[in-house]
Formats: C-alpha cells, structure tokens, sequence
C-alpha cells in the first residue's frame, strides 16, 4: 500500500550517535488520516478524527494491518490492541505521542 511519506523522526546527532525523535500528535493524527483516506479510497479532508475507528468499517484485520504499518512507520513496536483502547484517531494520536514522550 503506497501511504503519504509523512516523515515520523527528526534525526540529530548529538557525540556521533544518532538520536530519533517521538513524532508529535498532529504528525502521527495525519500518518493515520492519510493512511485511512487511503484504504477507504476517500480525500483526506473526509476523514473525522474525532469518530470511532469502527465507523470507517476498520475490521480486526485492517486495524492490526494499520498498526503494523504503524509500527514501522514509527520504528517501534505497538501493542495491537490501541485501536480499541483509544478508538478515534485524535485520541490514539495523542496518546502515542505522550506514550513515545516517555519512552525517547
């Protein structure tokens, strides 16, 4: 699947060692929009972010499909679940990037 190439990491040097930086909400919320718009064959500006996953027909199937696109989109391992636990794209957007926060 061709998806908008969104750049998910900042890349610095800092002593030699190249240090990534965790995409920011907006970043990962238009990886998400740009991805559904294009399984779901629509223009970008019809996705809602604020309306559950289950609403654009994402099947269990699709959404671990996306989350492994995500995966390595991001460079790091998702739990496949997080399309239940944070059901709309704003929501799961801005609990991956406060979760990579943490992490980096």
């Amino acid at each position: 699947m061709q998806i908008q190439n969104l750049q998910a990491t900042n890349m610095s040097t800092a002593s030699g060692m190249i240090i990534k930086e965790a995409p920011t909400a907006p970043e990962i919320q238009a990886w998400i929009v740009s991805y559904l718009a294009e399984l779901l064959e629509i223009e970008p500006d019809e996705v809602n972010v604020t309306i559950p996953f289950d609403q654009y027909g994402l099947d269990s199937s699709a959404a671990v499909g996306m989350t492994g696109d995500m995966e390595d989109w991001m460079g790091r391992k998702l739990d496949p679940t997080l399309l239940y636990d944070y059901p709309t794209i704003q929501g799961l957007a801005r609990h991956l990037a406060e979760e990579l926060k943490i992490k980096v």
